[in-house]
């Protein structure tokens, strides 16, 4: 299987609004899952990243949430709980249970309706689809109003997207990584340098202008303005691992990032990875940690090529007219 699914105990489910664009991903560990984070954006916008300390009391995370409607969508975790406790899942405090639900937004309230935003029904609805079969990919869950390529403002954007890929590595260890590309950047592809998605020229709309260069020629966005950014991620394995260690995976994780998105972690992207390790296999930090970045790196590519123009912003493949070498014919 590939994904982040392929990882052993993880389900994932979408909320999608494709009328209001926008929407909500989730992610349920079947069973005991330690979490980690990291925060490199600058303009980002969480929910309970305490409880994923090295020296908070909560040694376990009961799910990951991503969401759209910028800092509204926080209160899609409202429903997660819901769903969770109703299950008896969660820190158990004698009367009840109070289930750990990490949780991180991405703008998108200028695509769509500003005014549809992923609340607790969309949160409780992501968790009923959740499933560890094989992931949407593209304009769906958190992904449905992302976009990317904003140096120009939303007129000359590309649609973002959610993605995912894994690694089946020996003695049974997966590594899997999942992305909700927002970003300001353009992403390109690293065999190549080749611009896959990205701002688009404004006098040649069919082109993408090559945000570094751009800014290296003066055209700098300096203020957050109404086109704010934030790339999502998790990264998955069924590693054995403590707090100390799953947060190093959600920090190498970021080298994936710089991978394929350019520039990255600036003042107005809000970027963040979260890092879950289900146990049950012995595995080296530093190897886990690689290979998520790789997964990583793949997943936000899959993202964006996987996308479908919503909103009056147009995918990378439709400005292109061309098949991708990431996404095959069956997958999109």
């Amino acid at each position: 299987m590939e994904g982040i699914t392929a990882v052993p105990g993880i389900r994932v489910g979408h909320f999608t609004d494709p009328t209001g664009v926008t929407g909500c991903t989730v992610l349920l560990p079947e069973g005991r899952a330690v979490g980690g984070v990291d925060v490199r954006g600058s303009a980002s916008g969480t929910r309970e990243l305490d409880a994923l300390s090295p020296g908070h009391l909560v040694q376990e995370v009961h799910a990951i949430l991503l969401a759209g409607g910028s800092a509204y969508g926080l209160e899609a975790a409202a429903g997660v709980m819901r769903y969770l406790e109703e299950k008896g899942i969660g820190f158990p405090v004698g009367v009840t249970v109070v289930p750990i639900v990490p949780a991180a937004i991405l703008f998108d309230l200028t695509v769509g309706d500003a005014r549809a935003r992923p609340d607790a029904a969309a949160g409780y609805a992501a968790c009923q689809a959740a499933s560890a079969g094989a992931v949407e990919e593209g304009s769906v869950g958190a992904g449905t109003g992302a976009t990317v390529g904003k140096l120009f403002g939303m007129a000359h954007a590309v649609k973002g997207g959610i993605g995912t890929a894994s690694r089946n590595l020996l003695g049974g260890l997966v590594v899997g990584a999942l992305a909700a590309v927002n970003a300001f950047g353009d992403i390109r592809d690293p065999r190549t340098g080749r611009i896959l998605a990205g701002a688009r020229d404004p006098a040649e709309p069919g082109r993408f202008a090559d945000t570094a260069a751009q800014m290296q020629a003066g055209r700098v966005k300096r203020a957050f303005g109404v086109a704010p950014n934030t790339t999502l991620a998790v990264v998955a394995t069924n590693a054995t691992f403590t707090k100390v260690e799953v947060t190093k995976v959600a920090q190498m994780g970021h080298v994936g990032l710089a991978r394929v998105i350019h520039p990255v972690h600036t003042t107005l992207d809000g970027d963040v990875i979260f890092a879950l390790a289900t146990g049950g296999v012995e595995a080296d930090l530093n190897t886990v940690g690689m290979v998520g970045a790789d997964c990583l790196a793949e997943a936000v590519l899959r993202g964006v090529l996987a996308a479908r123009g919503l909103g009056g912003v147009p995918s990378a493949r439709e400005i292109a007219g061309e098949a991708s070498p990431w996404i095959t014919d069956g997958e999109a």
